[in-house]
Protein backbone atom coordinates (compact mmCIF):
# COMPACT_ATOMS: atom_id res chain seq x y z
CA UNK A 1 0.00 0.00 0.00
CA UNK A 2 1.35 3.42 -0.91
CA UNK A 3 1.36 6.14 1.70
CA UNK A 4 -1.89 8.11 1.68
CA UNK A 5 -0.24 11.36 2.80
CA UNK A 6 3.49 12.07 2.75
CA UNK A 7 5.22 15.25 3.96
CA UNK A 8 8.95 15.67 3.49
CA UNK A 9 11.17 18.32 5.12
CA UNK A 10 8.39 20.90 5.42
CA UNK A 11 9.38 24.28 6.88
CA UNK A 12 7.36 27.48 7.31
CA UNK A 13 8.39 30.93 8.53
CA UNK A 14 6.44 34.03 9.59
CA UNK A 15 8.31 37.33 9.27
CA UNK A 16 11.64 35.53 9.27
CA UNK A 17 10.86 33.39 12.32
CA UNK A 18 10.77 29.64 11.78
CA UNK A 19 7.37 28.33 12.93
CA UNK A 20 7.56 24.81 11.50
CA UNK A 21 11.02 23.36 11.01
CA UNK A 22 11.90 20.37 8.82
CA UNK A 23 8.81 18.21 9.45
CA UNK A 24 8.52 14.82 7.74
CA UNK A 25 5.91 12.07 8.15
CA UNK A 26 3.81 9.62 6.15
CA UNK A 27 0.62 7.75 6.94
CA UNK A 28 -1.46 5.12 5.23
CA UNK A 29 -5.17 5.49 4.50
CA UNK A 30 -7.86 4.58 7.02
CA UNK A 31 -6.34 6.49 9.93
CA UNK A 32 -7.35 9.26 12.33
CA UNK A 33 -4.18 11.23 12.99
CA UNK A 34 -3.96 13.73 15.82
CA UNK A 35 -1.67 16.75 15.47
CA UNK A 36 -0.63 17.36 19.07
CA UNK A 37 1.51 20.03 20.71
CA UNK A 38 1.46 23.01 23.08
CA UNK A 39 0.03 26.42 22.22
CA UNK A 40 2.15 28.12 19.58
CA UNK A 41 3.70 24.82 18.48
CA UNK A 42 2.80 25.33 14.81
CA UNK A 43 -0.01 22.75 14.64
CA UNK A 44 -2.44 24.88 12.61
CA UNK A 45 0.43 26.27 10.55
CA UNK A 46 1.50 22.73 9.67
CA UNK A 47 -2.03 21.82 8.58
CA UNK A 48 -2.43 24.97 6.47
CA UNK A 49 0.95 24.45 4.82
CA UNK A 50 0.10 20.85 3.95
CA UNK A 51 -3.10 22.13 2.33
CA UNK A 52 -1.34 24.89 0.43
CA UNK A 53 -3.27 27.61 2.28
CA UNK A 54 -0.07 29.38 3.32
CA UNK A 55 3.34 29.44 1.61
CA UNK A 56 6.10 27.16 2.83
CA UNK A 57 9.84 27.78 2.88
CA UNK A 58 10.68 24.31 1.67
CA UNK A 59 9.44 20.74 1.53
CA UNK A 60 7.08 18.58 -0.48
CA UNK A 61 3.59 17.20 0.13
CA UNK A 62 1.91 14.34 -1.73
CA UNK A 63 -1.44 12.60 -1.51
CA UNK A 64 -1.44 9.01 -2.75
CA UNK A 65 1.77 9.90 -4.59
CA UNK A 66 0.04 12.80 -6.36
CA UNK A 67 0.40 16.54 -5.98
CA UNK A 68 -2.04 18.65 -4.00
CA UNK A 69 -3.25 20.22 -7.26
CA UNK A 70 -4.39 16.85 -8.59
CA UNK A 71 -6.36 15.83 -5.50
CA UNK A 72 -7.72 19.13 -4.20
CA UNK A 73 -11.34 18.11 -4.85
CA UNK A 74 -10.79 15.07 -2.65
CA UNK A 75 -9.84 17.20 0.38
CA UNK A 76 -12.27 18.64 2.94
CA UNK A 77 -11.05 21.26 5.42
CA UNK A 78 -12.82 22.46 8.57
CA UNK A 79 -11.03 25.56 9.93
CA UNK A 80 -10.98 26.75 13.52
CA UNK A 81 -14.30 28.23 14.57
CA UNK A 82 -12.53 31.45 15.55
CA UNK A 83 -11.55 31.96 11.90
CA UNK A 84 -15.13 31.82 10.59
CA UNK A 85 -17.45 34.81 10.19
CA UNK A 86 -20.50 33.46 11.98
CA UNK A 87 -22.43 36.68 11.30
CA UNK A 88 -22.48 36.02 7.57
CA UNK A 89 -26.18 35.64 6.65
CA UNK A 90 -26.46 32.07 5.38
CA UNK A 91 -28.83 29.23 6.19
CA UNK A 92 -27.62 25.95 7.61
CA UNK A 93 -28.67 23.96 4.53
CA UNK A 94 -26.98 26.42 2.16
CA UNK A 95 -23.81 26.12 4.21
CA UNK A 96 -23.81 22.36 3.66
CA UNK A 97 -24.64 22.77 -0.04
CA UNK A 98 -21.37 24.66 -0.44
CA UNK A 99 -19.68 21.31 0.04
CA UNK A 100 -21.21 20.00 -3.18
CA UNK A 101 -19.76 22.76 -5.38
CA UNK A 102 -16.28 21.25 -6.02
CA UNK A 103 -17.85 18.27 -7.81
CA UNK A 104 -20.44 20.24 -9.76
CA UNK A 105 -18.15 21.91 -12.23
CA UNK A 106 -17.99 25.49 -13.44
CA UNK A 107 -21.24 27.53 -13.46
CA UNK A 108 -23.42 24.63 -12.27
CA UNK A 109 -25.78 25.07 -9.32
CA UNK A 110 -26.88 22.40 -6.82
CA UNK A 111 -30.00 20.56 -7.97
CA UNK A 112 -32.46 18.16 -6.35
CA UNK A 113 -29.83 15.45 -6.02
CA UNK A 114 -27.38 17.73 -4.20
CA UNK A 115 -30.10 19.18 -1.96
CA UNK A 116 -31.24 15.70 -0.97
CA UNK A 117 -27.65 14.73 -0.24
CA UNK A 118 -27.19 17.86 1.89
CA UNK A 119 -30.18 16.74 3.95
CA UNK A 120 -28.57 13.31 4.37
CA UNK A 121 -25.38 14.91 5.64
CA UNK A 122 -27.31 17.11 8.07
CA UNK A 123 -29.21 14.08 9.33
CA UNK A 124 -25.94 12.22 9.84
CA UNK A 125 -24.72 14.95 12.22
CA UNK A 126 -28.12 15.34 13.89
CA UNK A 127 -28.86 18.80 12.47
CA UNK A 128 -31.56 18.22 9.86
CA UNK A 129 -34.21 19.94 11.99
CA UNK A 130 -32.06 23.11 11.92
CA UNK A 131 -31.68 23.27 8.13
CA UNK A 132 -33.64 26.52 7.78
CA UNK A 133 -31.92 28.30 10.66
CA UNK A 134 -29.32 31.00 10.20
CA UNK A 135 -25.88 29.64 11.04
CA UNK A 136 -25.39 32.48 13.56
CA UNK A 137 -28.37 31.26 15.59
CA UNK A 138 -26.70 27.98 16.50
CA UNK A 139 -24.57 27.05 19.48
CA UNK A 140 -20.87 26.37 19.04
CA UNK A 141 -21.36 22.61 18.97
CA UNK A 142 -24.21 22.89 16.47
CA UNK A 143 -22.14 25.14 14.21
CA UNK A 144 -19.29 22.64 14.27
CA UNK A 145 -21.66 19.82 13.35
CA UNK A 146 -22.91 21.85 10.37
CA UNK A 147 -19.37 22.41 9.14
CA UNK A 148 -18.69 18.70 9.46
CA UNK A 149 -21.84 18.11 7.38
CA UNK A 150 -20.43 20.48 4.77
CA UNK A 151 -17.23 18.42 4.73
CA UNK A 152 -19.26 15.22 4.37
CA UNK A 153 -21.08 16.77 1.40
CA UNK A 154 -17.74 17.04 -0.40
CA UNK A 155 -17.47 13.22 -0.47
CA UNK A 156 -13.76 13.66 0.19
CA UNK A 157 -11.04 11.09 0.78
CA UNK A 158 -8.99 13.35 3.06
CA UNK A 159 -10.39 15.34 5.98
CA UNK A 160 -8.51 18.05 7.85
CA UNK A 161 -10.08 19.53 11.00
CA UNK A 162 -8.43 22.32 12.97
CA UNK A 163 -9.37 22.19 16.69
CA UNK A 164 -12.90 20.84 16.03
CA UNK A 165 -13.64 20.18 19.71
CA UNK A 166 -12.83 23.61 21.13
CA UNK A 167 -15.79 25.38 22.73
CA UNK A 168 -18.42 22.74 21.97
CA UNK A 169 -20.70 20.63 24.14
CA UNK A 170 -19.99 17.03 25.11
CA UNK A 171 -22.84 15.66 22.97
CA UNK A 172 -21.54 17.40 19.84
CA UNK A 173 -18.01 16.18 20.51
CA UNK A 174 -19.29 12.61 20.78
CA UNK A 175 -21.26 12.92 17.53
CA UNK A 176 -18.23 14.32 15.70
CA UNK A 177 -15.68 11.76 16.89
CA UNK A 178 -18.07 8.89 16.12
CA UNK A 179 -18.53 10.17 12.57
CA UNK A 180 -14.78 10.56 12.15
CA UNK A 181 -14.32 6.95 13.24
CA UNK A 182 -16.95 5.85 10.71
CA UNK A 183 -15.09 7.74 7.99
CA UNK A 184 -11.84 6.08 9.08
CA UNK A 185 -13.46 2.65 8.91
CA UNK A 186 -14.57 3.51 5.36
CA UNK A 187 -10.93 4.07 4.41
CA UNK A 188 -10.75 7.86 4.73
CA UNK A 189 -7.68 9.65 6.07
CA UNK A 190 -8.36 12.24 8.77
CA UNK A 191 -6.05 14.79 10.39
CA UNK A 192 -7.21 16.60 13.54
CA UNK A 193 -5.45 19.43 15.37
CA UNK A 194 -6.19 18.67 19.02
CA UNK A 195 -5.21 19.99 22.45
CA UNK A 196 -6.81 17.67 25.07
CA UNK A 197 -4.12 15.14 25.94
CA UNK A 198 -6.52 13.00 27.96
CA UNK A 199 -8.47 12.07 24.80
CA UNK A 200 -5.54 11.24 22.53
CA UNK A 201 -5.44 7.51 23.16
CA UNK A 202 -9.19 7.06 22.68
CA UNK A 203 -9.57 9.35 19.66
CA UNK A 204 -6.55 8.72 17.43
CA UNK A 205 -4.79 5.83 15.72
CA UNK A 206 -1.63 7.82 15.04
CA UNK A 207 -0.23 11.13 16.24
CA UNK A 208 2.11 13.85 15.08
CA UNK A 209 3.82 15.31 18.14
CA UNK A 210 5.09 18.78 17.28
CA UNK A 211 6.57 21.83 18.93
CA UNK A 212 7.92 23.71 15.90
CA UNK A 213 10.04 20.62 15.30
CA UNK A 214 8.88 17.03 15.10
CA UNK A 215 9.03 15.03 18.33
CA UNK A 216 7.43 11.92 16.91
CA UNK A 217 5.03 10.64 14.25
CA UNK A 218 3.39 7.24 14.20
CA UNK A 219 1.07 4.97 16.20
CA UNK A 220 -0.22 6.40 19.47
CA UNK A 221 1.21 3.48 21.44
CA UNK A 222 4.77 4.16 20.28
CA UNK A 223 4.79 7.98 20.05
CA UNK A 224 2.49 9.18 22.80
CA UNK A 225 4.40 8.13 25.88
CA UNK A 226 5.46 10.13 28.88
CA UNK A 227 9.02 11.02 27.92
CA UNK A 228 8.18 12.26 24.42
CA UNK A 229 5.20 14.28 25.63
CA UNK A 230 7.21 15.78 28.51
CA UNK A 231 9.98 16.77 26.11
CA UNK A 232 7.55 18.24 23.54
CA UNK A 233 5.54 20.22 26.08
CA UNK A 234 8.55 21.05 28.24
CA UNK A 235 6.60 20.32 31.39
CA UNK A 236 6.11 17.94 34.28
CA UNK A 237 3.52 15.28 33.65
CA UNK A 238 1.45 13.49 36.24
CA UNK A 239 0.92 9.92 35.18
CA UNK A 240 -2.04 7.83 36.30
CA UNK A 241 -2.37 4.41 34.70
CA UNK A 242 -1.10 4.45 31.10
CA UNK A 243 -0.74 8.15 30.35
CA UNK A 244 -3.21 10.01 32.51
CA UNK A 245 -1.84 13.40 31.60
CA UNK A 246 -2.47 16.32 33.90
CA UNK A 247 -1.70 19.69 32.33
Amino acid sequence: MSNSVSVNHLSVSYYGNKVVNDISFSFDEGKIIGIIGPNGAGKSTLMKAVLGLIPKDSGTVSFQEQSLKNVRKQIAYVPQRSNIDWDFPILVKNTVLLGTFPRLGLFRQPGKKEKAFADECLEQVGMLDFSKRQIAELSGGQQQRVFLARALAQQADFFFLDEPFVGIDVASEEVIINILKELRDAGKTIFVVHHDLSKVESYFDDVILINKELYGAGPVQSVFHTNKVRECFNMNIAVNGNLGVGV
